[in-house]
């Protein structure tokens, strides 16, 4: 018996029981390939089909090139003639170059000039089966309804269509990190490809040329508007400087000076000369007073020696000392010559020194003019000083005035030399492009790339082959191989049993001569007894040694075989479960145990009149009811389901039951019992208590692992006595696609030299 931990479930809800994984597993990666590389491989082939329709209907197409320079090498002169405004030409200039050739203004240009609305060439039809143009009338379903006026196009919109054609079939490239950009055209035709690239090239051109042009008229009659502006502003200004000169007396003298600043500085110029003066004066008379004072004849003054008197009164004084000086040497002083010389001599002195008096009082007035005139300098001075004050402080607003006059003087005059410089570029038809390779008339045609086509059409039916094997390998959701069952159902996968075609008429078997046997059945029924050394054998070998195992303590084991849905092949398992354990010389006992769809009573018991339904019920004896096989000693309790059994589950967990399996017990090892599916009817829980091991039987590749795995957690105690697990109807060459290195079915062709299907 089991072990009560074992009636805990294996299964863990939250398993993911998809196909992820945490990391790549390569080996499921080569198995996902093997199995849908026919899909891939199919749509791959498809999408080459489709690729080479393409190039074989697709029309022949033409590209031609040009080449145009971005010029910075212009001379001072033209620069500083025609660069007002004019920014370098840097990355976000070079890409705006590339804009402005894709243009819709540089396509209308195009259209005007080659006139390309009337071009026959350039307005026929695309014949390319896969064109755009094809496409678009195709799903144009208005167009179908509409008679031929309603559709016709106006001249404006068959412009527009031909701007759109050219600026669709434009590509422009920058070469590198230089200033070249290479502009190509591609159509139908290489001459038209050629002069539409050219006129592409020229167009743009003339574009710069214009737009200059424009810039600076719109530049040249801004600034006009703005120089008059100017202008009048400075002269209000102007006027505003000089009224408020007047106003205040602020009268200039030249050279931007005040009048009364000029005059405080040269009455303090003369001030500083008349202190002079007086200083000069003042001691003038101070000498000649002190010498008066000092009576020193011996004294010299200037004045003095320029007067006559002086000089005559001061030799005949000279002549007189000299004289006495040599009579009273000779004659002594008491002489009268000497007294009369003394007596000249003093006379002399008093006239010298009312000269020097004359003088003083002539220095004396010239000191009293100079402090006048000193004075009244000073008071000029201080005049003048409070009217230069009020005009400092009235400075301060002219100073304000004379600034604004002279901003919109200096903006006047700035805008002006802009305005001539404008008008002067006006004269200069200068661009910075210009076009270095010609577009020329291509030889070969440009598209379609046939190989590159069809390759690439391989490739993309390949990713959507691929896009498809795998939403089916995520949509594959069932059992594939044993190592899916142990991962998702935590049980032992007890082996395989291929798919087996039954073509063969039950009812056309059975011995007429012994009415109690088993009927022969078909090929489902009796392929363990033709192939007991088959794989097919082999899985049910592995599940008697299982149930052996699980129970080797009861004497006779009582097996259930059931599945989660009807139709899984449970019926066939226990038939042949059964004949493989009578063949090895148990004796066994099947019972069909599914009331509601005796599946097994079809196979080998259709011509059975009582069964199971009657030992239960009515209490007949087994051995009268039972079917036996004549070749393998197999008996067989069928259920002759006359009506619909509503209490099934009841009869299986009757005590008619219980008594049923006890008097079987009695009289064999093993008994097989054929139990309805888990998941329409519960007649398997009610008998679960009766079992000792549990067979669970799964169709390959169509039970969900969800719906397997919701039975089994619904059932605890019927998943605890589980010993393991068979996946029925395998298609021995689909499965081969799904084993992996190290998987036992990866062996599968080393070991399958011990089998054998004969």
């Amino acid at each position: 018996m089991l072990s009560p931990d074992k009636l805990t479930p294996r299964i863990d809800p939250s398993r993911d029981t998809g196909n992820d994984a945490d990391f790549i597993d390569f080996d499921k990666l080569i198995a996902i390939a093997r199995r849908q590389w026919r899909m891939v491989a199919a749509c791959g082939f498809a999408f080459a089909i489709l690729g080479i329709v393409y190039v074989l209907t697709s029309v022949p197409v033409y590209t031609a090139d040009t080449s145009v320079l971005i010029d910075r090498s212009d001379s001072q002169v033209i620069n500083q003639l025609a660069a007002f405004g004019q920014m370098d030409d840097d990355e976000g200039t070079v890409l705006s170059q590339v804009e402005l050739l894709k243009s819709d203004t540089i396509a209308y240009a195009v259209v005007d000039k080659l006139k390309l609305v009337d071009n026959p060439v350039f307005t026929a039809p695309k014949s390319s089966l896969f064109s755009v143009s094809t496409l678009k009338s195709f799903v144009n379903f208005r167009s179908w309804f509409a008679d031929d006026a309603a559709v016709a196009p106006d001249p404006e919109r068959k412009r527009r269509s031909a701007a759109e054609t050219v600026a669709g079939n434009i590509d422009v490239e920058r070469v590198g990190r230089s200033y070249v950009l290479d502009v190509s055209y591609t159509a139908q035709s290489p001459d038209l490809a050629r002069d539409i690239a050219a006129a592409i090239a020229d167009v743009y051109l003339v574009d710069k040329l214009n737009s200059k042009y424009e810039a600076t008229r719109r530049a040249g009659q801004w600034l006009q508007e703005r120089i008059e502006e100017l202008r009048q502003q400075a002269l209000d200004t102007d006027l505003a400087v000089q009224k408020f000169r007047g106003e205040h007396g602020l009268v200039e003298a030249g050279s931007g000076t005040l009048i009364s600043e000029q005059q405080l500085s040269e009455i303090n110029t003369q001030l500083i000369n008349a202190q002079a003066e007086t200083a000069k004066a003042e001691a003038r008379y101070a000498r000649v007073k002190s010498i008066i004072d000092a009576k020193q004849t011996d004294a010299i003054v200037t004045d003095v020696l320029d007067s006559s008197i002086s000089n005559d009164l001061r030799k005949k004084y000279l002549e007189a000392s000299k004289l006495e000086t040599e009579i009273e040497a000779r004659l002594g002083p008491d002489h009268v010559q000497a007294v009369r010389l003394r007596a000249e001599m003093e006379e002399y002195k008093r006239l010298m020194f009312d000269e020097l008096n004359r003088i003083a009082e002539s220095y004396q007035s010239e000191l009293q003019v100079a402090k006048s005139r000193e004075n009244s300098l000073r008071d000029s001075v201080t005049q003048a000083t409070g009217v230069a004050a009020t005009a400092g402080e009235t400075q301060v607003q002219l100073r304000e005035l004379e600034r604004t006059r002279d901003t919109y003087k200096n903006l006047y005059q700035s805008f002006l030399t802009r305005y001539q410089e404008a008008i002067q570029q006006q004269s200069f038809p200068i661009t910075a492009a210009r076009i270095i390779t010609t577009a020329e008339t291509p030889t070969k045609p440009s598209a379609p790339k046939r190989a590159l086509v069809v390759a690439f059409a391989m490739f993309v039916g390949c990713a959507f082959g691929s896009g498809i094997a795998a939403f089916r390998e995520f949509r594959d959701r069932f059992f594939r191989t044993g190592d899916d069952v142990r991962d998702v159902l935590d049980v032992e996968s007890l082996g395989v049993m291929p798919l087996i075609e039954n073509n063969v008429d039950d009812s056309t078997l059975v011995d007429p001569s012994n009415p109690r046997s088993i009927a022969r059945g078909g090929k489902t029924t009796t392929y363990v007894e033709e192939h007991p050394l088959s794989a097919f054998a082999e899985t049910l070998r592995s599940a008697k040694i299982a149930i052996d195992l699980s129970a080797a303590d009861q004497r006779c084991k009582v097996i259930g075989v059931v599945s989660s849905l009807p139709g899984e092949g449970k019926s066939t398992t226990s038939i042949n479960f059964a004949k493989l354990l009578a063949m090895q010389g148990a004796r066994c006992l099947l019972i069909d145990g599914d009331m509601r769809n005796p599946g097994a009573t079809r196979a080998i018991g259709r011509h059975a009149e009582a069964g199971l339904l009657e030992a239960i019920v009515d209490s007949r004896p087994l051995k009268d009811l039972i079917l036996l096989d004549p070749k393998t000693k197999l008996a067989f309790l069928p259920t002759v389901a006359r009506y619909r059994v509503p209490h099934s589950s009841e009869l299986l967990a009757s005590r008619g039951m219980d008594q049923l399996l006890e008097t079987a017990r009695q009289s064999f090892d093993y008994i097989i019992v054929d139990l309805p599916p888990l998941a329409p009817v519960v007649d398997a829980r009610a008998i679960n208590s009766k079992l000792d091991a549990v067979v669970f039987v799964i169709e390959w590749g169509k039970t969900s692992r969800k719906v397997v795995q919701s039975t089994l957690l619904s059932e605890p105690e019927l998943y605890a006595k589980c010993v393991g697990t068979i996946l029925t109807k395998v298609d021995p060459s689909q499965m081969k696609l799904y084993r992996t290195f190290g998987s036992s079915e990866y062996y599968y062709k080393r070991y399958s030299r011990y089998y054998t299907e004969s």
